[in-house]
């Protein structure tokens, strides 16, 4: 894929989206996460290319929401829905989610929202969910135990790149070579001019090595699983819990990561443990035998009587002896016992095993009070061991990266899996939530049976269920707070739910696919002349627009407010004429209905939101626009309630202005 080829992606977008490893994978798979790791590029402007290389997939210009009110309503939809999601992934994929004039668009996220209501969001899979995220590529690694080794500038080059967690070594000759395996556990050599030299220590001839990092460096799958291992472990148990079918075996993976630790070193092996345990105690062990030794020498001196002649003490004095030699000569077996004491002390402490003989030098034969350890052999003992514990640390490494290095590619689609699974139980959740049904796409106009708006302010429960079927141009009129707004923001909810592909909030719906919907919201006030005039600009650019072919959907909100009442009802009959000649369908909130319908060249149909009475003062309206009815005004009930307390008179004559 050419990343210039998507709309809004320039030359420099494209050099940072070239740094990821496979950019056209995460644009066609709609990863906003892995998109959003590309240097300078965020999640919002992630989700706004995968956007634009939906639309160019499905050759969607992506005009649908022509007017500010519009892309409210659109931004609202995602709040609802992102609200409903556990994972920042989640959050960030639904932005990917528009509505579309693209027939095929719209059937695609059709079929994950039927996968989606199909779901049980229980809180056996939310709670898991919430340890999941995408899988991150660890920090650099760097091994200091093992060098590579070459006698060739080109192949130190290639190594450095190849394998940058080891030191690579430039060397000449096998004396070289030798030098590195006094400082370095292993030490690889890149040559094949070294096969057969004999060098001491742990030098491999591997020419090869550069094809097969891991084999050389299993830190590196290691530090990946590390890295990640929470959240594999969290996308396990989504698994597990939601019965999702896995691309690998989970019991195999969660106990390759039950041997891994956070650091990314193996666990659970006793060997291992027992060497670093040496390793660790092995100068508390030292002090402790030395105690032992003491100790034992201490109460042997004071329990025994020793005897000297006074010749014999001469004869020690005159060569110089010292304590030492008296012990000799008189505590031999005492010493012996309490040295060989702190040897099996040392031994059986750390369980020392193939350094056993090293161990008990650390102690000498020769008689001393007190008993102290000779440092140059528990420095010899300390070598061993750690060399010991980092060739089976090796070894585990090596073993448990080759279990998991052909899972790297099943774990990453674990997770993903496990984060796709967030984004569809986010669409059952606003499903269920506000008992939303997939809409049937086709027809003529709108027709919406027991919607429920989740835009109002109060709870879905207490939201009374609206039925409209919208045909052509309709005016709707209603007595003020009687629901003429939200109904227009059902209308418009419905129609961008539908083209989004997602279900809505209704009992059942039908939409004709449109093309583009405008939506004006309410004006605040009058308008000046130059306002008026780039309103009225806009309005006929949309007729215009509806006259080109397209499905244009037109809701607007009391459009009278911008001028005098008299001239908005001969503007807003103009606007909903050309849109009855060109077949479109518009629904226009008015309290100008009556005479808008009478200033129309031709029929234009009324709905209204029709009021009950008043109750205690309060207003009792039924949400249902009824077809084909001027609705009565709130001052027209006033005047009647006042009428028909007080029978002939004023109010009875005023209420006939109102009738005629």
């Amino acid at each position: 894929m050419d990343l210039r080829a998507i709309p809004g992606v320039g030359e420099k977008t494209a050099e940072r989206l070239a740094e990821l490893e496979d950019p056209a994978d995460a644009i066609e798979a709609g990863d906003v996460a892995r998109v959003a790791r590309a240097p300078g590029i965020g999640e919002g402007r992630a989700a706004r290319i995968i956007r634009a290389a939906i639309r160019r997939r499905h050759d969607d210009e992506g005009k649908f929401l022509a007017t500010t009110r519009a892309q409210e309503v659109y931004r609202e939809i995602l709040g609802l829905l992102e609200d409903r999601t556990v994972t920042d992934y989640a959050a960030a994929r639904l932005q990917t989610l528009y509505p579309s004039a693209s027939e095929s668009r719209i059937e695609e996220v059709r079929q994950v929202s039927e996968r989606a209501m199909e779901r049980d969001p229980d809180d056996s899979v939310l709670a898991p969910l919430e340890g999941v995220a995408p899988l991150e590529r660890p920090g650099d690694v760097r091994v200091r135990d093992r060098c590579l080794a070459t006698t060739d500038g080109e192949t130190y080059a290639l190594a450095r790149e190849a394998i940058p967690e080891l030191s690579v070594e430039v060397i000449e000759d096998s004396r070289d070579l030798a030098e590195l395996a006094r400082g370095y556990s292993t030490v690889v050599a890149l040559d094949d001019s070294f096969v057969g030299v004999d060098v001491e220590g742990d030098v491999r001839v591997e020419p090869d090595a550069l094809e097969d990092p891991a084999s050389i460096v299993p830190e590196r799958p290691l530090a990946f699983f590390a890295h990640n291992r929470e959240r594999l472990l969290a996308a396990i148990d989504v698994h597990r819990a939601a019965d999702l079918g896995a691309p690998c075996e989970l019991d195999t993976l969660e106990t390759a990561l039950d041997r891994l630790d956070e650091e990314g070193t193996p666990t659970g092996d006793d060997e291992l443990g027992r060497l670093q345990t040496a390793v660790d105690d092995l100068d508390a062990a030292m002090s402790e035998a030395e105690s032992v030794a003491n100790d034992r020498l201490r109460e042997a001196i004071e329990a025994q009587d020793v005897t000297i002649e006074g010749a014999d003490l001469l004869s020690l004095v005159e060569r110089g002896a010292g304590v030492d030699e008296v012990l000799s000569r008189e505590l031999a077996d005492e010493y012996d016992d309490a040295v060989e004491a702190a040897r099996e002390h040392v031994i059986d402490v750390l369980a020392l095993r193939d350094v056993a003989d090293i161990a008990r030098r650390a102690f000498p034969d020769e008689p001393t009070f007190p008993v102290e350890r000779e440092e140059s052999v528990v420095s010899r003992l300390r070598e061993e061991l750690t060399t010991a514990r980092d060739r089976r640390a090796e070894r585990l490494k090596t073993d448990l990266a080759n279990d998991l290095a052909s899972m790297r590619e099943p774990a990453e689609s674990l997770v993903d899996g496990a984060l796709e699974l967030d984004v569809e139980l986010a669409i059952a959740r606003f499903a269920a939530d506000f008992e939303a049904t997939l809409p049937e796409l086709g027809g003529d106009g709108i027709t919406i049976e027991g919607g429920r708006s989740p835009l109002l302010d109060v709870g879905i429960a207490d939201v009374e269920p609206v039925d409209y079927a919208v045909g052509g141009v309709r005016l709707l009129s209603g007595v003020n707070s009687g629901g003429k707004t939200s109904t227009l923001d059902l209308v418009a909810l419905v129609v961008i739910l539908t083209h989004m592909g997602l279900p809505v909030p209704a009992d059942r719906a039908r939409v004709r696919r449109f093309d583009t919907l405008h939506y004006h919201a309410k004006t605040q006030g009058t308008l000046d002349a130059g306002a008026f005039e780039s309103t009225l600009r806009s309005f006929g650019d949309l007729v215009t627009e509806a006259a080109d072919e397209r499905e244009t959907l037109v809701l607007v909100d009391e459009l009278e407010s911008i001028t005098e009442p008299g001239a908005s009802a001969k503007i807003m009959a103009g606007i909903l004429e050309a849109l009855a000649e060109r077949d479109q369908t518009a629904v226009f909130v008015s309290h100008l209905a009556r005479e808008i319908r009478e200033t129309a060249d031709r029929e234009i149909g009324v709905d209204g939101i029709q009021a009950l009475g008043l109750e205690d003062g309060e207003l009792q309206v039924d949400r249902t626009p009824r077809k084909d009815t001027l609705a009565r005004s709130t001052p027209e009930l006033i005047v009647e309630k006042l009428a028909d307390s007080e029978g002939e008179g004023f109010y009875a004559e005023l209420l006939q202005k109102f009738e005629e």
